[in-house]
């Protein structure tokens, strides 16, 4: 078994976006600015948050974090999202979720311009990537298949099996492996919730993605051997054993699957930390405007 390390990977890579964002400066006069808006008081969306922006801050990139209470109106979030897109200064715009119950967020996804969706949850980014055209890719997604190309993995003619069907993950993730590229060039199959013989399913992948968002639910009897095993899962668990409080567990049972695993994520240390680096470069190009020009 070999570790698909995320903490190395993304320090190379972050090394590179410093370097290119330097040049940015040089040639623009300005750095790549990121703005993530954040609504209420969630634990785990304050730390993501604040992990987004210290990051921007390491590369070289402005960043803006807004904040509003969990009372604001669905009309005032779009409204400001409305005069963010307006601002040529900003390059780059998430909004965190989840969101509070009365705010729409496939609404909220929809006011946010799609050439500064460096989530890459627009439906035109959505569509553009499953016709193979340039796009803002998911962050998530984009950060397996530069961790994929960084480590060399071969996944030409490979079945892929994604276990969860989100549209944050699951769903582009099934896309992007289909395409004809490389990384990619899999046959895929999406389980979910409602699979029937799951077991069976997840067994037959060369290549298994875990985004159900259920702790250690990808077990070693579902896993053959050799498989490549990406685990996206980030489930936080009140804990006495660390200093923060939590305790973080994937979505593959780590200790069971890396003994038959060829390549596998760790939690923490994983996707997560490639899921930044796949916003720091739409960021980036959001700010060349290499994808949509500006």
């Amino acid at each position: 078994m070999q570790l698909l390390d995320g903490k190395a990977v993304s320090a190379k890579i972050k090394e590179d976006i410093k370097q290119e964002a330097a040049n940015f400066l040089k040639e623009s006069g300005r750095k790549p600015h990121l703005v993530a808006i954040l609504v209420g008081n969630d634990g785990g969306s304050e730390t993501y948050v604040a992990s987004k922006m210290r990051n921007c801050e390491m590369v070289g990139f402005d960043s803006t974090n807004i904040r509003y209470g969990v009372d604001i109106s669905e009309e005032e979030l779009i409204a400001k999202i409305q005069e963010i897109n307006a601002d040529p200064a900003i390059d780059g715009l998430i909004v965190q979720l989840p969101l509070p119950p009365h705010i729409d967020p496939e609404k909220i996804t929809e006011a946010i311009d799609y050439r500064k969706d460096v989530d890459g949850f627009h439906p035109v980014n959505l569509g553009r990537m499953q016709r193979n055209l340039p796009c803002f890719i998911p962050a998530t997604p984009y950060g397996i298949l530069l961790m994929l190309d960084h480590y060399k993995i071969d996944t030409a003619g490979k079945k892929a099996v994604i276990v969860g069907r989100s549209n944050i993950v699951g769903s582009p993730m099934s896309i992007l492996l289909a395409r004809n590229t490389q990384p990619g060039n899999c046959t895929v199959t999406v389980t979910h919730s409602r699979t029937q013989n799951l077991r069976e399913e997840v067994l037959q992948g060369d290549i298994v993605v875990a985004a159900i968002g259920k702790k250690n639910f990808v077990t070693a009897d579902m896993v053959k051997e050799g498989a490549v095993v990406i685990d996206v899962g980030i489930n936080r668990e009140v804990s006495d054993e660390t200093k923060s409080g939590f305790k973080l567990y994937g979505d593959v049972d780590f200790d069971a699957v890396s003994q038959k695993a060829s390549w596998i994520t760790p939690v923490p240390g994983g996707v997560g930390l490639m899921t930044i680096v796949g916003l720091l470069k739409n960021t980036l190009e959001a700010a060349r405007g290499t994808i949509y020009k500006n």
